[in-house]
């Protein structure tokens, strides 16, 4: 039988039937490149939206959060290696939601304060079918829709997902095209791209972890934090950048944490291109 491409991120993995692609979330099956993740659910929590993290969107709000399995990265630090699979481990243990009645859930948490659903803790995008159906019944129940994503998938889910998402945090893992390519297995680009998509139509914030020796650069940031300023004068809107912490994790569980005095340095470089920079983790 022939293979079929999925075209969900910049991978485009190749599959035959019964294959899953190296997100482990996306297999081939009765020809058709489907979602073997959707509505299988591994974390859900009630957080305050700024452990998202979310600083001026909503903010004092809180935000029903829910994570299945798969990314298609591979980021040896990874602080969700359980079910991100970023190490090749099995699949972790979980519970079907459908989107009803995840929504449902999500509303009957109102009276707590819950203003929506965040799709987070491993990648969501990699089944953006549940992302997208669920954030359907949401936005018709009147609440919110947020996405705490890799910014790793092609353009167009971004034209699927449009209707529905209010806003993101988009991790921006450094500011280097080989250490994407070759330490994170990802594309520069793709990140890139995607990042400038959701800022022309949701509220976005940016993640950087700094990862000791790595991408703590302060020429790196200044790097970074001048990109994001240039988008923030195309776009006519601030764009919050949270710089976090690393604590050892995964294939990285031998290293250092970062230390809290880098942390404050580069934000106070990021601080001379962009008004809103949090320090997170510290």
């Amino acid at each position: 039988m022939e293979k079929l491409k999925c075209n969900v991120c910049f991978r485009g993995c190749t599959l035959s039937e019964g294959e899953t692609g190296a997100c482990f979330a996306r297999e081939c099956k009765d020809n058709n490149i489907i979602s073997k993740s959707y509505g299988y659910i591994t974390s859900l929590a009630l957080d305050p939206i700024e452990k998202k993290p979310l600083n001026r969107f909503y903010p004092g709000s809180m935000i029903l959060s829910v994570g299945s399995y798969g990314c298609n990265l591979k980021c040896p630090f990874c602080q969700n290696v359980s079910i991100s699979l970023a190490d090749g481990r099995t699949v972790p243990d979980t519970e079907y939601l459908s989107p009803e009645a995840l929504a449902d859930m999500a509303a009957a948490l109102k009276d707590r304060g819950n203003i929506g659903i965040a799709f987070t803790y491993n990648e969501p995008l990699v089944g953006y079918e549940y992302v997208r159906d669920t954030a359907k019944l949401v936005h018709e129940a009147g609440m919110k829709n947020v996405v705490v994503t890799n910014g790793s998938a092609n353009s167009w889910i971004l034209d699927e997902l449009e209707p529905y998402i209010d806003a993101f945090n988009i991790d921006l893992k450094c500011f280097n095209e080989a250490y994407y390519k070759d330490v994170l297995k990802g594309d520069f680009e793709t990140a890139k791209k995607f990042i400038e998509r959701a800022l022309s139509f949701a509220h976005a914030e940016l993640t950087t972890l700094i990862i000791p020796d790595e991408n703590d650069t302060e020429e790196e940031m200044r790097e970074l934090s001048s990109w994001v300023h240039e988008l923030e004068l195309k776009y006519n809107k601030n764009i919050p950048l949270h710089i976090s912490r690393f604590f050892p994790r995964s294939k990285y569980a031998d290293r250092q944490p970062t230390k809290v005095q880098s942390i404050i340095k580069l934000a106070e470089v990021a601080r001379e291109k962009l008004s809103y920079v949090y320090e997170g983790n510290i």
